[in-house]
């Protein structure tokens, strides 16, 4: 299992990349129906499912280029933890009947980006060795 830790850095990239992927098409189904609209959504969106996308959006676009990736897995960590608070916890306590397990999921992907870092591939990791 040693010989494991050497893909750990590399392995935590892909986690980041893979998370923020999937996050930005929440944001992205939310302002341009793509790859569909978001079902459940209104139309027009409310101000604060707007503010929502944009950060899923921009947010998960700096985490795929792992570009300040601490200060923002911080702020959509939280971003996840108000939506599973706000949406789901009010229909019921399982996170499998009331929908919220990919905001959990999300939210503590996020919060492990805060304390381990953007991984071997990123550009954080790229500024950092530079002299």
């Amino acid at each position: 299992m040693e010989r494991l830790n050497v893909w750990a850095p590399r392995v935590l990239s892909l986690l980041r990349i893979i998370s923020a992927l999937l996050f930005m098409e929440h944001g992205l189904m939310k302002v341009f129906h793509f790859p569909g609209p978001q079902p459940g959504a209104p139309d027009p969106l409310p101000p604060m499912l707007v503010a929502a996308a944009w950060l899923e959006m921009v947010g998960g676009a700096l985490l795929v280029l792992g570009l300040f990736t601490r200060p923002v897995a911080f702020v959509l960590s939280g971003q996840m933890a108000v939506a599973y608070f706000l949406a789901h916890f009010s229909q019921g306590f399982w996170p499998a009947l009331n929908g919220g397990e990919a905001a959990i999921l999300f939210c503590f992907v996020f919060l492990y980006l805060v304390f381990a870092g953007p991984g071997e591939w990123s550009v954080d990791a790229q500024l950092r060795k530079r002299p």
